[in-house]
C-alpha cells in the first residue's frame, strides 16, 4: 500500500516521511486517535516504507521489489505483528502467530480495523481478545535474532492498551532496551489506557477524526453509494469509517424504522387512535433493544427536520428516501415542538430500557404526537 491510498491524515504523512528523510527514526512511534480512521493502514504503510528497496522520489514505497511484495502477503521476515487474542483449550498460552492467518483475512476484509469484527473470528465468542504474557516472552526471542534482509525489525503492535499488566511490564524493558535496529510501532485506539510508562517512551503522533466528506467520498468510490445516502450515513459515522459501514450494512432496518416513523406522524396527523394502537403493537414486537433503536433513529430524523427548515443544504444528512419525505414533512417541525417531540421520545426509550410495557408506553407517545405535531 501506498501513503497516497489512504485517506486523509497528509500531516501525518510528511511527518513519516520526514522521519525517514531524516534518519531520525525513533524506536517506538505512537500512532493514536479515534477508531475507524485508518490509523493502522499508516502504521503497515510506514513499515513498508521504512523496508522498501527502491523508495519512489516523491515518498512512497514503490510497491514492486521484494520487500514491497512481501509486505502484500505479510510475509515479510523482518516485520512482526502483535495483537489481542483468546485462551482456548488447546492454546493456554496464545501468541499472535497462532491466529496469524485468520489476521490476514481480517485486515484484508476490514482495513480500517473493525475490533467487533475482530472478535467474531475466535471461537469463544463470549471471551475479550488480550495481548497475553505469552506475547511478550515469543517476542523477545524473536527480537533477539539479527534482521534477515533489512536494516530494521519492525513491531507493529495493534492495540497495547489490550495488554494485561503483566505482558506491558515485559514489553516495557524491551522498549527501555531495545534492539538497535528494531522500531516499534503501537496504534492505539485509546492511548489513555496504554500503561504510562510505555506511552512515555514513545514518541506519539495523534491522528485526528475524518471528516463527513472523507468518509462519505470513501464509501463513495470504493463501494458505490449514491453521494446523498454516503453524506447521511458519514455524518451518523462521526468520522469512523467501521461505523459507516455498520450504518451500511444496517440499510435494511433503517427503512424499517423510516417506515415505523413516517407510519406515525401520519397516523397523528390523522389522529387514527385505533391505528395508533396498531402501531404500538408493532413498534413493541421488535423487541426492546429495537424499539430503543427505532427512537434513536426517530429523534435523529426530528433533528433533521428541524434542520430542514432552514434551507441550507449542507447541513443536512438525509439519504434520498429521507429527504423525500422531509419536503413535506418538515414545516410540522419547528421551534415550538422539535425538543418536546424529541423529550418525549427519550422518555419513550428509557421507559422501554427499563422494562417498561413496550405497548403502553408507545401508544403513550403516540396520542402525545396527536397534540405535538399539531403545534407548529
Amino acid at each position: 500500500m501506498k501513503f497516497s491510498q489512504i485517506p486523509s491524515h497528509d500531516n501525518v504523512k510528511r511527518q513519516l516521511r520526514d522521519m525517514v528523510a531524516d534518519r531520525r527514526i525513533p524506536h517506538a512511534l505512537l500512532l493514536h486517535g479515534p477508531t475507524g480512521i485508518g490509523k493502522f493502514m499508516l502504521a503497515r504503510t510506514f513499515a513498508q516504507y521504512l523496508h522498501c528497496q527502491a523508495p519512489t522520489a516523491d515518498g512512497e514505497p514503490c510497491g514492486r521489489c521484494p520487500s514491497c511484495m512481501q509486505y502484500e502477503s505479510f510475509n515479510h521476515v523482518d516485520s512482526l505483528y502483535v495483537f489481542p487474542v483468546v485462551k482456548t483449550e488447546k492454546l493456554k498460552a496464545p501468541v499472535s502467530d497462532d491466529y496469524m492467518g485468520e489476521f490476514k483475512e481480517f485486515v484484508d476484509s476490514s482495513p480500517f480495523m473493525d475490533f467487533e469484527r475482530w472478535t467474531g473470528y475466535f471461537d469463544k465468542k463470549n471471551a475479550q481478545p488480550v495481548i497475553y504474557v505469552s506475547e511478550s516472552e515469543a517476542l523477545e526471542q524473536r527480537l533477539a535474532v539479527t534482521t534477515t534482509v533489512s536494516k530494521y525489525k519492525t513491531v507493529l503492535i495493534w492495540l497495547p492498551e489490550k495488554m494485561n499488566e503483566q505482558t506491558a511490564n515485559k514489553l516495557l524493558k524491551l522498549i527501555e532496551e531495545p534492539f538497535s535496529d528494531t522500531v516499534f510501532i503501537l496504534v492505539s485506539d485509546n492511548a489513555s489506557a496504554i500503561l504510562p510508562t510505555i506511552y512515555s517512551r514513545c514518541r506519539p503522533i495523534e491522528m485526528k477524526r475524518l471528516s463527513d466528506e472523507t468518509v462519505a467520498e470513501y464509501l463513495t468510490a470504493r463501494l458505490a453509494v449514491d453521494p446523498q445516502d454516503a453524506m447521511s450515513m458519514a455524518h451518523i459515522a462521526a468520522g469512523d469509517v467501521n461505523a459507516a459501514l455498520r450504518v451500511m450494512d444496517a440499510t435494511s432496518a433503517s427503512r424499517m424504522f423510516f417506515d415505523l416513523f413516517v407510519r406515525l406522524m401520519r397516523l397523528a396527523y390523522q389522529r387514527d387512535v385505533k391505528g395508533m394502537k396498531e402501531w404500538s403493537s408493532d413498534v413493541a414486537a421488535l423487541g426492546r433493544e429495537q424499539s430503543i433503536k427505532f427512537y434513536d433513529y426517530s429523534r435523529r430524523l426530528i433533528r433533521e427536520n428541524f434542520v430542514y427548515n432552514f434551507g441550507i443544504p449542507d447541513l443536512l444528512y438525509l439519504n434520498r428516501t429521507e429527504a423525500q419525505f422531509s419536503k413535506n414533512f418538515a414545516r410540522f417541525i419547528s421551534e415550538n415542538n422539535a425538543e418536546r417531540i424529541i423529550a418525549e421520545m427519550d422518555r419513550a426509550a428509557t421507559d422501554i430500557a427499563g422494562n417498561a410495557n413496550g405497548k403502553i408506553v408507545n401508544f403513550d407517545l403516540a396520542i402525545k404526537m396527536i397534540i405535538l405535531i399539531k403545534n407548529f
